[in-house]
């Protein structure tokens, strides 16, 4: 199912895909996609296996790349993972634009095709702020379960993370998703999915 609706929707936006990458290109230096270090499925964590479970909490899950539209003008790397800001100077003027529909997320679909991701779980994070937030939240290694997403029970429910407390209460979300999962639970969220693009709730 993941395959076939990421196929569909890379077919339906590819208009869209080309006029974004085209104006990305127009309108700032760079590359017109971003790419970050995310971490996915802990597949040990699904079967239960090696009974070491620090070990498997350490493991956090399987690293994969994770594509975006850029959105923002190229600056030196620091080195240090931290959580995107709504005031970031560096955002370009398309780059509002693009996180305020959620556009930029679009080249995630690829990410689905290639398996790293399904169109619906928990959104996934960077490697170190993944083992800030593991040591903070007791339960969030088990978001891990499942294959992160492009959207999902918490996106729908919430907006962007700015702080712990508001990631504790996803994580509630989350598993609150995984304890349902189901086709028809997945193509419900995709549907509510559509108005929060549309009126722009969560976004910066």
């Amino acid at each position: 199912m993941n395959v076939l609706v990421a196929a569909l929707g890379l077919v339906l936006t590819f208009p869209v895909i080309v006029l974004i990458a085209a104006l990305i290109k127009l309108t700032s230096r760079g590359p017109v996609f971003f790419t970050q270090h995310r971490v996915g499925l802990d597949r040990r964590a699904l079967t239960g296996a090696g009974g070491n479970t620090r070990r498997n909490m350490d493991l956090g899950g399987a690293p994969f790349t994770m594509y975006k539209f850029r959105t923002m003008r190229p600056a030196g790397h620091t080195g240090k993972q931290v959580w995107a800001q709504a005031d970031d100077e560096r955002i370009t003027p398309l780059g509002r634009v693009l996180r305020r529909f959620r556009l930029d997320e679009l080249p995630q679909l690829f990410n689905v095709l290639k398996g790293d991701m399904n169109v619906v779980g928990p959104r996934p994070e960077q490697p170190d702020i993944f083992v800030y937030l593991r040591e903070q939240i007791e339960s969030y290694p088990r978001r891990q379960r499942v294959r992160p997403g492009i959207t999902g029970w918490a996106q729908i429910n919430q907006g962007y993370d700015t702080s712990v407390d508001d990631v504790r209460r996803k994580v509630g979300y989350d598993l609150e998703y995984i304890r349902r999962q189901s086709v028809l639970e997945d193509f419900r969220i995709m549907v509510r999915t559509l108005p929060v693009m549309m009126f722009r709730r969560g976004s910066r």
